[in-house]
């Protein structure tokens, strides 16, 4: 069984603590480009609660929605809320998660990361094993603290071959 019309990962959100700063990164680093925006959304009684699951007084400043060549849309959100905020999670910290930007040329991207102002790459470049033999991939943070990576493929990951079922890749976005 499987979600009734299932058509592909539409858009991934994340909260940030500064959107200007969050979209200057994405725009001008990165290279995204910024769709549109909307908020403040401020509700009363329990809608956020409801159906955010997060507190009822808590006001979402912004939303705006951007678009990063091919691959699913993000969006990042503002956050006013009563409560402490929580730090940025771990990858090994439930709900832990990264951004990955796949690139053509993984050297050149890797060269441009590491001079940029606020971005922090994390040690040294990876050449997969494996099923993923043919990737090579680092991590990096943005300005304030978010998972990002870039990784590249160009000739595929070894699993291919044998696989009856090929990953998405935004290099080959028809297949």
């Amino acid at each position: 069984m499987a979600l009734p019309g299932l058509r592909g990962t539409e858009h991934i959100g994340f909260t940030v603590p500064d959107l200007d700063q969050a979209e200057r990164f994405f725009v001008d680093v990165i290279g995204c480009e910024l769709v549109y925006s909307v908020g403040p959304f401020v509700t009363e009684g329990d809608w956020m609660k409801d159906q955010m699951n997060v507190h009822p007084r808590a006001v979402m400043r912004e939303l705006r929605f951007f678009r990063c060549k091919t691959g699913p849309n993000f969006e990042i959100f503002q956050w006013e809320t009563p409560e402490d905020p929580q730090p940025q999670p771990k990858n090994t910290d439930i709900g832990g998660h990264h951004l990955a930007f796949y690139v053509d040329d993984f050297d050149s991207a890797l060269a441009y990361l590491r001079q940029q102002d606020g971005v922090t790459v994390l040690g040294e470049p990876v050449s997969s094993q494996n099923a993923s033999l043919g990737q090579r991939w680092i991590y990096f943070l943005t300005p304030w603290g978010m998972q990002c990576e870039i990784v590249s493929f160009p000739d595929g990951k070894s699993y291919e071959k044998d696989s009856d079922v090929i990953l998405w890749h935004p290099a080959k976005p028809s297949e």
